[in-house]
């Protein structure tokens, strides 16, 4: 294309990248814009069990025309997995299952840094409940941009990329 100075795939680059912070009474919600720069807060999902969840996010993933799902993969410090690890790779495996292309994000401290955030901005706290999941998400899903974002996975992937 005239005025372009390198070569993309436009259809790999122009498929935005659906983030989840997968809690056990809320799942925050993040996309990133077309080209992979951005990511924005879009919903809080309440808890109302793994089927229905997962429903939501496939709505969500049809709305924003993607088959990208980053998890945010909750670790100790210490960088070891623990129950919720294993709860986040259990949904994580059924949306999997339903098509998606999954991959994981290590989110230490995303939680914390998101309620800083909110804090000062005086955010009170009964309304930081509302809205700290979607923007841990979008923190979760701005790091793993920042970091080169999706890259296409090589022949012997099993699809399940892990940023650490």
């Amino acid at each position: 294309m005239p005025g372009f100075l390198f070569d993309f795939n436009a259809e790999a680059v122009l498929q935005r990248i659906l983030c989840l912070d997968i809690g056990d009474k809320r799942t925050g919600v993040a996309v990133s814009d077309p080209l992979g720069i951005t990511a924005q807060s879009v919903e809080t999902i309440f808890t109302k069990g793994r089927d229905k969840d997962a429903a939501r996010v496939a709505e969500l993933a049809e709305k924003y025309q993607t088959r990208r799902i980053l998890c945010g993969l909750p670790r100790r410090l210490s960088g070891e997995e623990g129950l919720q690890a294993a709860k986040v790779r259990e949904f994580a495996a059924v949306l999997a299952e339903k098509g998606f292309e999954v991959r994981f994000m290590d989110e230490r401290l995303t939680s914390v840094s998101a309620e800083r955030v909110l804090i000062g901005a005086g955010v009170r706290r009964d309304s930081r409940k509302n809205v700290i999941d979607k923007l841990a998400a979008a923190f979760i899903l701005q790091d793993y941009l920042d970091m080169g974002g999706w890259k296409e996975a090589s022949q012997a992937d099993s699809g399940n990329q892990e940023v650490q």
